[in-house]
């Protein structure tokens, strides 16, 4: 009989599977939406584990009514939640794409509303800020940030289907299906006659395409007349002319990974983001459950002394509830004399230490999930449980630690790193001896993630 194996899922679908689900909850959807809809974008942001940075005030007594009037009404229109579902993501556990300013929208002044992300030393938690950024950069503090301007090739402004409830409709018609392709080749044109008309380039004229960590491709734009909808055709140009180019956004350059992943089977429609489900033709109606914990398994079943043991949850802890409580106790004392345990001691002090659902606690603190990470941990053991030594209380204690850091990075007490800041002084900051070594070993490993969007 023939063996027929299951084609392997690709790492980059493998990888925006675990994204689609654990970085963006039910929870956190719920009610991130339910403060959306009466009003309060500030709670909506709050909910989505996103910073706010702007004060209306101000922005309204440096530039006016009219720009604070802008600004307010495409707060009101942000979905956090959705902004977080499409932000870009790095192989290979899918996490937000470290440092990184990306433009939401564009006001007359050069004004920007950004989001951004930490640098990867202080990526716990996985939150994010919003901003205002202005070209001339007077009157504005960027701290630490290590990449404080808007990147050319993550961009939004161009795609607020991706980040506004009010257009998420607009993400059928945007979307560009594709075959066996992740590149969206088909809907290059209209996108890049989107991008050259946006940055004052007009309707025709070259754009680029990254492809890859070191390259890139140049595409021109070309029709008979205006009235004509235009192709695509590949052009050659110097290096340093290519670089002087508009870069085609990723969430145009790529197939939308919903749409992959819902053709794969690899997520059910019913999984997507509401918004992202209600708008795309794959997909049918969605529906967010009312919590991203699994009901409690049945009780755990041990052979212990010859006969069927259960273990459950009694009083807030993970119980041998077919032991007395004497026998209990006399048996741990003999063990911390050196004596062998009972099986159900020893399955429950295996739980403690390294239950089965350590991989989906990982990946919650991974993406930021606190919340959804200690409700898995109290399902299993019990709201009064007290953790023992081993990876499951190393994994707490290390998410611990590196959410301070995140808070000592967003008050400015961590080291400022040399290529952070910006100003007239940024180019005298170089590594030398008196560099951290650490940062030095970062700048010359060559395997560092590269990776971007969709890689």
């Amino acid at each position: 009989m023939a063996l027929h194996f299951a084609p392997a899922i690709p790492s980059r679908l493998s990888m925006w599977q675990r994204v689609r689900e654990y970085a963006v909850p039910p929870s956190m959807i719920e009610t991130a939406t339910a403060r959306r809809l009466v009003g309060d974008w500030a709670g909506a942001c709050a909910a989505a584990r996103v910073d706010v940075d702007l004060d209306l005030r101000a922005v309204r007594k440096r530039h006016g009514t009219d720009i604070a009037s802008r600004l307010r009404a495409d707060l009101r229109r942000l979905a956090p939640d959705l902004l977080r579902w499409h932000m870009p993501r790095i192989a290979p556990d899918g996490r937000l794409r470290p440092g990184l300013t990306l433009t939401l929208a564009r006001y007359p002044g050069a004004l920007h509303l950004v989001v951004r992300t930490p640098p990867a030393r202080a990526d716990a938690g996985q939150r994010m800020s919003l901003s205002l950024w202005e070209e001339s950069g007077s009157g504005h503090s960027f701290g630490h940030h290590p990449h404080p301007h808007p990147d050319r090739r993550f961009r939004l402004d161009l795609h607020r289907h991706l980040w506004d409830a009010g257009r998420s409709g607009e993400l059928a018609r945007r979307c560009a299906v594709g075959g066996n392709s992740p590149w969206a080749t088909e809907s290059w044109p209209a996108e890049g006659e989107l991008l050259l008309q946006a940055d004052g380039f007009g309707p025709r004229g070259a754009f680029a395409v990254r492809l890859g960590a070191r390259s890139r491709a140049v595409f021109e734009l070309v029709a008979p007349d205006d009235s004509h909808v235009p192709t695509v055709r590949a052009v050659e140009l110097p290096a340093q002319e290519a670089a002087a180019l508009p870069v085609l956004p990723e969430a145009a350059a790529r197939v939308l990974p919903d749409v992959e992943l819902v053709r794969a089977g690899l997520v059910p429609a019913g999984r997507l983001h509401p918004l992202v489900a209600a708008a795309l033709p794959v997909s049918g109606p969605a529906r967010v459950a009312s919590s991203p914990v699994p009901e409690p398994d049945d009780p755990f079943r041990v052979e212990c002394r010859g006969e069927v043991h259960r273990i459950e949850l009694r009083d807030g802890v993970l119980t041998a509830v077919d032991h007395d409580p004497a026998e209990v106790r006399r048996e741990e004392l003999l063990v911390a004399l050196g004596g062998p345990p009972l099986a159900c001691l020893r399955v429950i002090d295996t739980v403690h230490r390294s239950p089965d659902q350590l991989p989906a606690v990982r990946e919650r603190l991974r993406h930021g999930d606190v919340a959804g990470a200690l409700a898995v941990v109290e399902g299993l053991l019990g709201p009064g449980a007290v953790l023992r030594d081993g990876p499951l209380r190393e994994e707490l204690e290390s998410a611990a630690a590196h959410r301070v850091e995140h808070g000592l990075f967003r008050s400015g007490l961590l080291p400022v790193h040399p290529a952070a800041g910006g100003g007239a002084d940024a180019a005298a900051r170089r590594f030398d001896r008196h560099t951290p070594p650490h940062w030095r070993r970062k700048r010359g490993n060559r395997s560092r993630p590269r990776t971007g969007l969709f890689s």
